[in-house]
């Protein structure tokens, strides 16, 4: 089943995980090839966007969304629909010189929606696996969802690396695809899997372990929010290994419109070049994730 991209917690199988952030299949977990067996701190490269210049205008583009995944898609104060999706979408319609229909559906009724021929495309934040892949095409990721580890500010900066964390006592939410993760790189470490992220947050604000190490994503808004009463500061880099944190967020569409793939990524790499798509990062998302 298809499920977005959060920072809920993940059931994970003895020998195979769930790819990242709660969409779908964390693959090939804790075995991984020799050549994969280094942590990896960068984005994966995507793939040239298919030039759609010559594809026919679209009067208007149909997107779906949920209202319950703030930043991403919420109700503001008035009650409209508002959030970091919603405003991409908005943007990519301007792009296209189209009018934006944006409806707001259960999470459950997204993809239904797309496949019933309801929708253009489902702006909600999916991550791409090959389990998605099976059914819908993807547009360009616009947004990646990395690992991110944090510390307590006043103790000594150290590497963020296996080495550095020879022996540390890192707290994780069990059978998250972040406990798979720091047990497939950071065996030497003293890990500590919690019943949900909220009791391994608390864990770091009381000192219990050196580090915490979650979503960036979920992690950026507790560490500028009230819960973690400013104790704590990312530390090292971001981890954007895909067979754990999956392959970026992305827009959703159907494989019975080939038109649609081509000009959503005409318009995503238009607003990725004018600064919009950066500025919506930095509206919606308080500290720098990556």
């Amino acid at each position: 089943m298809l499920r977005r991209c959060t920072f809920l917690q993940i059931t994970v199988p003895v020998a195979i995980f769930r790819s990242a952030m709660v969409l779908a299949m964390v693959m090939a977990a804790l075995s991984l090839p020799a050549a994969a067996q280094t942590p990896r701190s960068r984005p994966p490269t995507a793939a040239a966007p298919a030039d759609a210049s010559d594809l026919p205008r679209r009067v208007v583009l149909r997107f779906v969304t949920d209202n319950d995944y703030p930043p991403f898609n919420f109700l503001d104060e008035d009650g409209a629909l508002t959030g970091f999706n919603v405003d991409l979408a908005r943007a990519l319609c301007l792009e296209l010189q189209a009018t934006c229909d944006i409806k707001m559906r259960p999470w459950a009724e997204l993809m239904l929606a797309l496949k019933r021929g309801e929708a253009d495309a489902v702006v909600a934040g999916h991550t791409i696996t090959a389990q998605a892949l099976a059914e819908f095409e993807f547009t360009d990721r616009y947004l990646h969802t990395p690992g991110r580890f944090a510390g307590q500010r006043e103790k000594r900066q150290i590497d963020i690396t296996p080495e550095g964390l020879d022996g540390k006592r890192i707290a994780v939410a069990r059978g998250t695809a972040h406990e798979a993760f720091l047990r497939a790189f950071f065996r030497d470490s003293a890990i500590q899997a919690f019943e949900n992220a909220d009791l391994a947050r608390d864990a770091l604000v009381e000192g219990k372990v050196d580090f915490l190490f979650d979503d960036g994503v979920g992690l950026s808004f507790w560490l500028n929010g009230t819960l973690s009463k400013q104790c704590c500061e990312f530390r090292g880099g971001p981890f954007f290994e895909p067979k754990f944190f999956g392959d970026g967020i992305a827009i959703a569409v159907s494989r019975s419109d080939p038109q649609i793939r081509p000009l959503l990524n005409t318009a995503l790499r238009r607003v990725r070049q004018s600064g919009r798509l950066e500025e919506l990062v930095q509206r919606y998302f308080p500290l720098k994730v990556y």
